[in-house]
Protein backbone atom coordinates (compact mmCIF):
# COMPACT_ATOMS: atom_id res chain seq x y z
CA UNK A 1 0.00 0.00 0.00
CA UNK A 2 0.96 3.64 -0.41
CA UNK A 3 1.04 5.27 3.02
CA UNK A 4 1.70 8.88 4.05
CA UNK A 5 2.93 9.60 7.57
CA UNK A 6 1.79 13.17 8.27
CA UNK A 7 2.85 15.78 10.81
CA UNK A 8 3.62 19.47 11.13
CA UNK A 9 7.36 18.70 10.89
CA UNK A 10 9.63 15.73 10.28
CA UNK A 11 13.37 15.14 10.22
CA UNK A 12 13.90 16.77 13.61
CA UNK A 13 14.74 15.42 17.07
CA UNK A 14 11.30 15.86 18.66
CA UNK A 15 9.67 12.66 19.88
CA UNK A 16 6.98 12.58 17.19
CA UNK A 17 9.50 12.91 14.35
CA UNK A 18 11.60 10.11 15.84
CA UNK A 19 8.64 7.75 16.17
CA UNK A 20 7.55 8.50 12.60
CA UNK A 21 10.99 7.43 11.38
CA UNK A 22 10.62 4.15 13.26
CA UNK A 23 7.17 3.51 11.78
CA UNK A 24 8.51 4.33 8.32
CA UNK A 25 11.33 1.78 8.61
CA UNK A 26 9.03 -0.95 9.88
CA UNK A 27 6.25 -0.28 7.34
CA UNK A 28 8.79 -0.32 4.51
CA UNK A 29 10.15 -3.62 5.83
CA UNK A 30 6.56 -4.90 5.63
CA UNK A 31 6.57 -4.02 1.92
CA UNK A 32 4.66 -0.73 1.90
CA UNK A 33 5.62 2.44 0.04
CA UNK A 34 5.87 5.13 2.71
CA UNK A 35 5.93 8.91 2.23
CA UNK A 36 6.56 11.62 4.79
CA UNK A 37 4.14 14.55 4.49
CA UNK A 38 4.70 17.68 6.58
CA UNK A 39 5.12 21.43 6.70
CA UNK A 40 8.89 21.04 6.94
CA UNK A 41 11.11 18.05 6.19
CA UNK A 42 14.49 18.85 7.76
CA UNK A 43 16.98 16.67 5.89
CA UNK A 44 14.32 14.13 4.91
CA UNK A 45 12.67 13.64 1.53
CA UNK A 46 8.92 13.83 1.27
CA UNK A 47 5.84 15.88 0.48
CA UNK A 48 5.73 19.48 1.70
CA UNK A 49 2.53 21.36 2.45
CA UNK A 50 3.76 24.78 3.49
CA UNK A 51 0.59 25.61 5.41
CA UNK A 52 1.28 22.69 7.77
CA UNK A 53 4.52 24.29 9.01
CA UNK A 54 4.69 24.16 12.80
CA UNK A 55 5.44 27.89 13.05
CA UNK A 56 3.43 29.18 10.09
CA UNK A 57 2.45 32.78 10.95
CA UNK A 58 -1.23 32.25 10.14
CA UNK A 59 -1.42 29.20 12.39
CA UNK A 60 0.42 31.06 15.16
CA UNK A 61 -2.15 33.84 14.87
CA UNK A 62 -5.02 31.34 15.09
CA UNK A 63 -3.46 29.67 18.14
CA UNK A 64 -2.86 32.95 19.95
CA UNK A 65 -6.36 34.29 19.27
CA UNK A 66 -8.10 30.94 19.69
CA UNK A 67 -6.57 29.93 23.02
CA UNK A 68 -5.03 32.99 24.66
CA UNK A 69 -6.85 36.22 23.80
CA UNK A 70 -8.93 37.35 20.83
CA UNK A 71 -7.08 40.58 20.04
CA UNK A 72 -6.47 40.56 16.28
CA UNK A 73 -10.06 40.07 15.10
CA UNK A 74 -13.06 42.33 15.60
CA UNK A 75 -15.32 39.36 16.27
CA UNK A 76 -15.56 35.59 15.98
CA UNK A 77 -16.70 35.74 12.34
CA UNK A 78 -13.45 37.00 10.76
CA UNK A 79 -11.52 34.60 13.02
CA UNK A 80 -13.67 31.71 11.80
CA UNK A 81 -13.37 32.85 8.19
CA UNK A 82 -9.57 32.85 8.29
CA UNK A 83 -9.41 29.53 10.15
CA UNK A 84 -11.55 27.73 7.58
CA UNK A 85 -10.01 29.53 4.60
CA UNK A 86 -6.63 28.33 5.84
CA UNK A 87 -8.10 24.83 6.31
CA UNK A 88 -9.28 24.90 2.70
CA UNK A 89 -5.74 25.62 1.50
CA UNK A 90 -4.38 22.67 3.48
CA UNK A 91 -7.20 20.43 2.29
CA UNK A 92 -6.58 21.30 -1.38
CA UNK A 93 -2.88 20.51 -1.06
CA UNK A 94 -3.62 17.27 0.79
CA UNK A 95 -6.16 16.13 -1.82
CA UNK A 96 -3.60 16.77 -4.57
CA UNK A 97 -1.04 14.69 -2.66
CA UNK A 98 -3.55 11.86 -2.15
CA UNK A 99 -4.29 11.82 -5.87
CA UNK A 100 -0.75 12.31 -7.15
CA UNK A 101 0.83 9.65 -4.95
CA UNK A 102 -2.21 7.34 -5.08
CA UNK A 103 -2.28 7.14 -1.31
CA UNK A 104 -4.21 4.30 0.29
CA UNK A 105 -3.82 5.35 3.93
CA UNK A 106 -2.85 8.58 5.67
CA UNK A 107 -1.40 8.57 9.19
CA UNK A 108 -1.90 11.95 10.89
CA UNK A 109 0.47 12.29 13.86
CA UNK A 110 -0.94 14.65 16.52
CA UNK A 111 -2.86 16.50 13.81
CA UNK A 112 -6.16 15.25 15.27
CA UNK A 113 -5.14 15.28 18.91
CA UNK A 114 -2.97 18.18 20.03
CA UNK A 115 -5.12 21.14 19.04
CA UNK A 116 -2.15 23.12 17.71
CA UNK A 117 -3.35 23.02 14.12
CA UNK A 118 -7.08 23.71 14.21
CA UNK A 119 -7.19 24.33 10.46
CA UNK A 120 -5.08 21.25 9.78
CA UNK A 121 -7.39 19.06 11.85
CA UNK A 122 -10.43 20.29 9.95
CA UNK A 123 -8.65 19.91 6.60
CA UNK A 124 -7.60 16.31 7.19
CA UNK A 125 -11.10 15.37 8.36
CA UNK A 126 -12.64 16.83 5.20
CA UNK A 127 -10.07 15.12 2.98
CA UNK A 128 -10.92 11.74 4.50
CA UNK A 129 -14.61 12.33 3.74
CA UNK A 130 -14.07 13.56 0.19
CA UNK A 131 -11.71 10.77 -0.88
CA UNK A 132 -13.08 8.04 1.41
CA UNK A 133 -9.47 7.33 2.25
CA UNK A 134 -8.55 5.24 5.26
CA UNK A 135 -6.66 6.89 8.11
CA UNK A 136 -4.73 5.64 11.11
CA UNK A 137 -4.66 8.50 13.60
CA UNK A 138 -1.51 8.32 15.73
CA UNK A 139 -2.13 10.34 18.88
CA UNK A 140 1.03 11.16 20.84
CA UNK A 141 -0.37 14.11 22.84
CA UNK A 142 -3.93 15.31 23.47
CA UNK A 143 -5.11 18.88 23.87
CA UNK A 144 -6.62 18.14 27.27
CA UNK A 145 -3.13 17.25 28.55
CA UNK A 146 -1.84 20.80 27.93
CA UNK A 147 -2.95 23.86 29.86
CA UNK A 148 -2.56 26.18 26.85
CA UNK A 149 -5.51 24.49 25.10
CA UNK A 150 -7.74 24.48 28.17
CA UNK A 151 -9.47 27.84 27.71
CA UNK A 152 -10.70 28.41 24.14
CA UNK A 153 -11.67 32.02 23.50
CA UNK A 154 -14.72 31.22 21.36
CA UNK A 155 -17.28 28.59 20.38
CA UNK A 156 -15.63 27.88 17.02
CA UNK A 157 -12.52 26.52 18.73
CA UNK A 158 -14.58 24.64 21.31
CA UNK A 159 -16.64 23.03 18.56
CA UNK A 160 -13.60 21.98 16.54
CA UNK A 161 -11.94 20.44 19.58
CA UNK A 162 -15.08 18.43 20.21
CA UNK A 163 -15.74 17.32 16.63
CA UNK A 164 -12.31 16.95 15.02
CA UNK A 165 -9.86 16.23 17.86
CA UNK A 166 -10.14 13.45 17.02
CA UNK A 167 -12.92 12.90 14.47
CA UNK A 168 -15.24 9.92 14.59
CA UNK A 169 -15.43 7.94 11.35
CA UNK A 170 -15.58 4.33 10.22
CA UNK A 171 -12.64 5.18 7.95
CA UNK A 172 -10.41 6.16 10.88
CA UNK A 173 -8.65 3.88 13.34
CA UNK A 174 -6.95 5.35 16.36
CA UNK A 175 -3.60 4.67 18.03
CA UNK A 176 -2.54 5.92 21.46
CA UNK A 177 0.92 5.52 22.97
CA UNK A 178 -0.02 4.45 26.49
CA UNK A 179 -2.87 3.04 28.55
CA UNK A 180 -3.65 6.33 30.28
CA UNK A 181 -4.23 8.05 26.93
CA UNK A 182 -6.26 5.06 25.72
CA UNK A 183 -8.54 5.31 28.75
CA UNK A 184 -8.93 9.09 28.52
CA UNK A 185 -9.81 8.96 24.82
CA UNK A 186 -12.46 6.36 25.56
CA UNK A 187 -13.92 8.28 28.51
CA UNK A 188 -13.89 11.71 26.87
CA UNK A 189 -14.81 10.83 23.31
CA UNK A 190 -16.13 7.29 23.34
CA UNK A 191 -13.40 6.34 20.86
CA UNK A 192 -11.59 3.00 21.01
CA UNK A 193 -7.87 2.98 20.30
CA UNK A 194 -5.03 0.51 20.04
CA UNK A 195 -2.03 1.15 22.29
CA UNK A 196 1.26 1.07 20.40
CA UNK A 197 4.21 1.98 22.63
CA UNK A 198 7.31 3.85 21.60
CA UNK A 199 10.00 1.42 20.50
CA UNK A 200 13.72 1.19 19.81
CA UNK A 201 15.85 -0.83 17.39
CA UNK A 202 17.19 -3.50 19.73
CA UNK A 203 18.73 -5.36 16.78
CA UNK A 204 21.04 -2.45 15.94
CA UNK A 205 24.80 -2.74 16.66
CA UNK A 206 25.51 -1.94 20.30
CA UNK A 207 27.15 1.39 21.09
CA UNK A 208 30.76 0.73 21.99
CA UNK A 209 34.03 2.46 22.79
CA UNK A 210 35.90 3.23 19.56
CA UNK A 211 38.57 5.50 18.13
CA UNK A 212 36.15 8.40 17.72
CA UNK A 213 34.57 8.48 21.17
CA UNK A 214 37.47 7.20 23.28
CA UNK A 215 38.48 10.79 24.19
CA UNK A 216 34.95 11.83 25.27
CA UNK A 217 35.78 11.97 28.98
CA UNK A 218 39.14 13.60 28.46
CA UNK A 219 37.69 16.42 26.37
CA UNK A 220 35.09 17.10 29.06
CA UNK A 221 37.63 17.08 31.88
CA UNK A 222 36.31 13.83 33.36
CA UNK A 223 38.86 11.25 34.52
CA UNK A 224 38.61 7.58 33.56
CA UNK A 225 38.17 6.71 37.24
CA UNK A 226 35.47 9.33 37.88
CA UNK A 227 31.87 8.10 38.06
CA UNK A 228 29.91 9.57 35.13
CA UNK A 229 26.19 9.85 35.87
CA UNK A 230 24.33 10.75 32.67
CA UNK A 231 21.11 12.75 32.42
CA UNK A 232 20.42 12.34 28.69
CA UNK A 233 17.08 14.15 28.47
CA UNK A 234 16.36 17.68 27.40
CA UNK A 235 16.59 20.15 30.27
CA UNK A 236 13.06 21.11 31.22
CA UNK A 237 11.13 21.29 34.46
CA UNK A 238 9.13 18.08 34.09
CA UNK A 239 12.37 16.10 33.76
CA UNK A 240 12.94 16.89 37.49
CA UNK A 241 16.72 16.89 37.11
CA UNK A 242 16.95 18.17 40.69
CA UNK A 243 16.21 14.60 41.80
CA UNK A 244 19.34 13.42 39.98
CA UNK A 245 21.29 16.02 41.98
CA UNK A 246 19.74 14.66 45.18
CA UNK A 247 20.80 11.11 44.32
CA UNK A 248 24.39 12.09 43.46
CA UNK A 249 24.60 14.15 46.65
CA UNK A 250 23.47 11.13 48.66
CA UNK A 251 25.97 8.88 46.84
CA UNK A 252 28.67 11.24 48.12
CA UNK A 253 27.74 10.69 51.77
CA UNK A 254 30.75 9.44 53.79
CA UNK A 255 29.35 5.95 54.33
CA UNK A 256 28.54 5.29 50.67
CA UNK A 257 31.78 6.86 49.44
CA UNK A 258 33.63 4.53 51.79
CA UNK A 259 31.96 1.53 50.10
CA UNK A 260 32.83 2.93 46.69
CA UNK A 261 36.49 3.44 47.56
CA UNK A 262 37.17 0.17 49.34
CA UNK A 263 35.98 -2.05 46.47
CA UNK A 264 36.89 -2.26 42.81
CA UNK A 265 34.37 -0.82 40.41
CA UNK A 266 32.33 -3.05 38.10
CA UNK A 267 34.76 -2.27 35.26
CA UNK A 268 37.91 -3.20 37.18
CA UNK A 269 38.90 0.39 37.94
CA UNK A 270 39.30 1.92 41.38
CA UNK A 271 37.64 5.06 42.73
CA UNK A 272 40.07 7.04 44.89
CA UNK A 273 40.24 10.16 47.03
CA UNK A 274 40.95 12.37 44.00
CA UNK A 275 38.04 11.02 41.95
CA UNK A 276 34.57 12.54 41.64
CA UNK A 277 31.01 11.58 40.89
CA UNK A 278 30.05 13.86 37.99
CA UNK A 279 26.50 14.57 36.79
CA UNK A 280 26.58 15.18 33.03
CA UNK A 281 23.62 16.94 31.40
CA UNK A 282 23.60 16.19 27.67
CA UNK A 283 20.29 17.67 26.53
CA UNK A 284 19.24 20.98 25.07
CA UNK A 285 17.62 23.40 27.49
CA UNK A 286 13.94 24.13 26.87
CA UNK A 287 13.29 25.34 30.39
CA UNK A 288 12.17 28.57 31.96
CA UNK A 289 15.06 30.99 32.51
CA UNK A 290 14.95 30.27 36.24
CA UNK A 291 15.36 26.50 36.05
CA UNK A 292 19.04 26.06 35.18
CA UNK A 293 20.18 28.67 37.75
CA UNK A 294 18.08 26.81 40.33
CA UNK A 295 19.76 23.51 39.37
CA UNK A 296 23.21 25.09 39.58
CA UNK A 297 22.42 26.59 42.97
CA UNK A 298 21.16 23.25 44.30
CA UNK A 299 24.19 21.39 42.93
CA UNK A 300 26.62 23.89 44.47
CA UNK A 301 24.88 23.70 47.84
CA UNK A 302 25.17 19.90 47.77
CA UNK A 303 28.73 19.82 46.36
CA UNK A 304 27.60 18.03 43.20
CA UNK A 305 29.67 18.62 40.08
CA UNK A 306 27.44 19.46 37.09
CA UNK A 307 28.74 19.50 33.53
CA UNK A 308 26.55 20.78 30.68
CA UNK A 309 27.70 19.17 27.41
CA UNK A 310 24.95 19.88 24.88
CA UNK A 311 27.32 22.13 22.94
CA UNK A 312 29.41 19.00 22.31
CA UNK A 313 26.47 16.80 21.28
CA UNK A 314 24.93 16.64 17.80
CA UNK A 315 22.40 14.32 16.17
CA UNK A 316 25.38 12.45 14.71
CA UNK A 317 29.15 12.65 15.02
CA UNK A 318 30.76 15.53 13.17
CA UNK A 319 33.56 18.07 13.16
CA UNK A 320 32.37 21.68 12.77
CA UNK A 321 34.84 24.53 12.39
CA UNK A 322 37.53 22.31 13.84
CA UNK A 323 35.43 21.38 16.90
CA UNK A 324 34.74 17.70 17.47
CA UNK A 325 31.13 16.82 18.28
CA UNK A 326 29.82 13.52 19.59
CA UNK A 327 26.48 11.79 19.24
CA UNK A 328 24.31 11.21 22.29
CA UNK A 329 25.14 7.52 21.91
CA UNK A 330 28.80 8.31 22.66
CA UNK A 331 27.73 9.80 25.99
CA UNK A 332 25.90 6.58 26.87
CA UNK A 333 29.04 4.53 26.14
CA UNK A 334 30.98 6.42 28.81
CA UNK A 335 28.18 6.56 31.39
CA UNK A 336 28.37 4.46 34.54
CA UNK A 337 24.80 5.21 35.59
CA UNK A 338 21.75 6.84 33.95
CA UNK A 339 19.28 9.10 35.75
CA UNK A 340 15.72 9.40 34.45
CA UNK A 341 13.75 11.19 37.18
CA UNK A 342 11.00 12.66 34.98
CA UNK A 343 7.70 13.19 36.75
CA UNK A 344 5.70 13.20 33.50
CA UNK A 345 6.31 11.42 30.18
CA UNK A 346 4.11 10.25 27.33
CA UNK A 347 6.34 7.20 27.17
CA UNK A 348 10.07 7.49 27.84
CA UNK A 349 12.52 7.41 24.94
CA UNK A 350 15.62 8.03 27.06
CA UNK A 351 14.61 5.08 29.20
CA UNK A 352 14.60 2.88 26.09
CA UNK A 353 18.02 4.25 25.15
CA UNK A 354 19.40 3.41 28.59
CA UNK A 355 18.03 -0.14 28.35
CA UNK A 356 19.61 -0.55 24.92
CA UNK A 357 22.91 0.85 26.20
CA UNK A 358 22.84 -1.78 28.97
CA UNK A 359 23.19 0.76 31.75
CA UNK A 360 21.47 0.75 35.16
CA UNK A 361 18.82 3.45 35.52
CA UNK A 362 17.62 5.57 38.42
CA UNK A 363 13.98 6.38 37.74
CA UNK A 364 11.05 8.22 39.22
CA UNK A 365 7.96 6.09 38.63
CA UNK A 366 5.92 8.56 36.56
CA UNK A 367 2.32 7.57 35.76
CA UNK A 368 2.91 5.98 32.33
CA UNK A 369 5.88 4.07 33.69
CA UNK A 370 3.59 2.57 36.31
CA UNK A 371 0.77 1.66 33.92
CA UNK A 372 2.66 0.53 30.81
CA UNK A 373 6.34 -0.12 31.51
CA UNK A 374 6.71 -1.38 35.07
CA UNK A 375 4.45 -4.42 34.46
CA UNK A 376 6.98 -5.68 31.88
CA UNK A 377 9.35 -6.49 34.75
CA UNK A 378 12.33 -4.19 34.38
CA UNK A 379 14.85 -3.88 37.22
CA UNK A 380 15.39 -0.20 37.98
CA UNK A 381 16.59 1.91 40.88
CA UNK A 382 13.40 3.60 42.02
CA UNK A 383 12.74 6.99 43.59
CA UNK A 384 9.15 5.97 44.19
CA UNK A 385 5.99 7.45 42.69
CA UNK A 386 5.20 10.32 45.04
CA UNK A 387 6.60 13.84 44.93
CA UNK A 388 5.88 17.39 45.95
CA UNK A 389 7.15 20.80 44.90
CA UNK A 390 9.27 22.78 47.34
CA UNK A 391 9.20 26.51 48.02
CA UNK A 392 12.06 26.89 45.53
CA UNK A 393 9.87 25.41 42.79
CA UNK A 394 11.93 22.22 42.57
CA UNK A 395 10.60 18.68 42.85
CA UNK A 396 11.23 16.72 46.04
CA UNK A 397 10.77 13.07 46.99
CA UNK A 398 11.05 11.44 50.39
CA UNK A 399 14.63 11.49 51.73
CA UNK A 400 14.44 7.79 52.51
CA UNK A 401 13.74 7.07 48.82
CA UNK A 402 16.72 9.20 47.79
CA UNK A 403 19.08 7.38 50.16
CA UNK A 404 17.77 3.97 49.09
CA UNK A 405 18.34 4.93 45.45
CA UNK A 406 21.84 6.20 46.23
CA UNK A 407 22.71 2.97 48.06
CA UNK A 408 21.38 0.88 45.16
CA UNK A 409 23.39 3.03 42.74
CA UNK A 410 26.59 2.31 44.66
CA UNK A 411 25.71 -1.40 44.55
CA UNK A 412 25.54 -1.46 40.73
CA UNK A 413 28.87 0.37 40.59
CA UNK A 414 30.77 -2.16 42.73
CA UNK A 415 29.02 -5.49 42.02
CA UNK A 416 29.76 -6.53 38.42
CA UNK A 417 27.69 -9.73 38.50
CA UNK A 418 24.61 -8.03 39.94
CA UNK A 419 24.98 -5.19 37.44
CA UNK A 420 25.40 -7.52 34.45
CA UNK A 421 22.35 -9.60 35.39
CA UNK A 422 20.27 -6.44 35.76
CA UNK A 423 21.19 -4.79 32.46
CA UNK A 424 21.09 -8.01 30.41
CA UNK A 425 17.65 -8.93 31.76
CA UNK A 426 16.40 -5.42 31.03
CA UNK A 427 17.78 -5.52 27.49
CA UNK A 428 16.10 -8.85 26.78
CA UNK A 429 12.72 -7.72 28.15
CA UNK A 430 12.87 -4.52 26.10
CA UNK A 431 13.86 -6.44 22.98
CA UNK A 432 10.85 -8.71 23.42
CA UNK A 433 8.22 -6.02 24.01
CA UNK A 434 9.60 -2.68 22.77
CA UNK A 435 11.57 -3.50 19.62
CA UNK A 436 10.96 -2.98 15.91
CA UNK A 437 9.88 -6.63 15.75
CA UNK A 438 7.23 -5.97 18.40
CA UNK A 439 6.14 -2.85 16.49
CA UNK A 440 5.80 -4.84 13.26
CA UNK A 441 3.42 -7.29 14.94
CA UNK A 442 1.23 -4.42 16.13
CA UNK A 443 1.28 -2.52 12.83
CA UNK A 444 0.34 -5.66 10.91
CA UNK A 445 -3.09 -5.40 12.57
CA UNK A 446 -3.60 -1.90 11.14
CA UNK A 447 -2.02 -2.00 7.68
Amino acid sequence: MNIALCHFRVGETDGVSLEMEKWKKVLEKMGHKVYLLAGSLGEEEGIVIDELHYQHPINNKIVQNGYERMYEYDSVNPFSDQLFQYASQIEDALLKAIDRYELDIIVPNNIWSLGWGLSAGAAFAEAVKKRSIRAVAHHHDFYWERTRYGHPTNAVVTGLLEEVFPPRSNLIRHVTINKIAERELSLRKGIHSQVIPNVFDFDAPLWELDDYNKDFRERLGIKETDILVLQATRITERKAIELAIDVVAAMQSPGLLHHLKKQQLYNGKSFGDEDQIVLVLAGLSEADDRYIPALKKKAAANHVKLIFVNDRIQASRCVQNGDKHYSLWDAYVHADLITYPSILEGWGNQLLEALFAKKPVVIYEYPVYETDIKPLGFQVISLGNSHETGTDGLVQVDNQKVHEAASASIQVLIDPEYRADMVEDNFNIAKKYLSYTALEKLLSKLF
